[in-house]
């Protein structure tokens, strides 16, 4: 296994190894991995000569510098699991420097609304910070594939959408949820949960999927107000959305379309810990 902390060392193994010639999967991530991540690099495997993952924190995405400190960071634990599915993956772990060189600041897009709702109404910025560190990303290792969890699905489809503005030459592969055995959607920061707080965390994906059952015989605004009212009887958890969409545009549903599908998606605090996960209403 290689492990490259300069761009410019990971680009001349590369080259110097031929690999930029292959097909290249590429699985960006912030580290602290777990089964999600790991499912992403198999898909990699499975399908490219050549695959790399990335593990960065990125400052720009964060609004609070507090989450930011927090965010869990576990190198030598992630390279143990990395090795587990292949020896042969190089692990890209650079420094704010390498990414963002002289000045630590996200360029501006504009992703025709896709990122003024949900995350982006109560994250101001996170998916500047976000397209500016995937699209340095895709800079450096010009990947044939790349690959993410639909977790983050609204982060998805605006990464699509930086690939067509950009015209970036590269495939972006979405995968499915992996979930816990109570189906809390497996994430990073379920690492900062206490066991406890992990197992009452079932309750987000029971009520999406009761959220689910109810969408298909009522109207959006019902299903809505459903959720609402279950989450404003459980102290446990203070929700700060929940929306029901158009997964092409990410518009709220007003009426229900047949020809449209739709996805709910939600965000919840547990103990100041923020979770979100998103269900597939058709």
């Amino acid at each position: 296994m290689w492990i490259f902390n300069y761009k410019v060392d990971l680009n001349n193994y590369l080259k110097r190894n031929n690999l930029n010639k292959t097909s290249i999967g590429f699985v960006p991530t912030m580290g602290a991995l777990h089964k999600g991540h790991l499912s992403l690099l198999e898909k990699s495997v499975e399908s490219n000569v050549t695959t790399v993952i990335s593990i960065f924190v990125n400052p720009t995405q964060f609004n609070n510098e507090d989450d930011l400190k927090k965010y869990p960071r576990t190198l030598e634990d992630d390279v143990e699991k990395i090795k587990k599915i292949s020896d042969k993956i190089i692990v890209y772990a650079p420094s704010v420097e390498d990414i963002y060189e002289d000045t630590i600041k996200s360029e501006h897009y504009n992703f025709d609304g896709l990122e003024h709702q949900m995350e982006g109404k109560f994250r101001p910025g996170h998916f500047n910070g976000v397209s500016t560190v995937v699209k340095r990303l895709f800079e450096i290792v010009k990947p044939t594939n790349a690959y993410f969890g639909e977790k983050d699905f609204q982060q998805l489809q605006i990464v699509k959408k930086l690939v067509e503005k950009e015209k970036t030459p590269v495939n972006i592969i979405g995968c499915p949820i992996l979930r816990e055995d109570n189906g809390l959607a497996m994430s990073s920061r379920n690492e900062r949960l206490s066991i406890e707080e992990k197992e009452k965390s079932n309750f987000i994906f029971k009520t999406l999927s009761e959220a689910k059952k109810l969408f298909g015989t009522t109207s959006a605004k019902k299903t809505i107000a459903f959720v609402y009212n279950k989450f404003e009887k459980n102290p446990d958890f203070e929700l700060e959305y929940f929306e029901i969409a158009d997964e092409a545009s990410l518009l709220p549903c007003i009426r229900k379309n047949k020809n449209k599908k739709y996805r709910a998606f939600v965000a919840v605090f547990v103990n100041k810990i923020r979770l979100i996960d998103t269900i597939s209403l058709n």
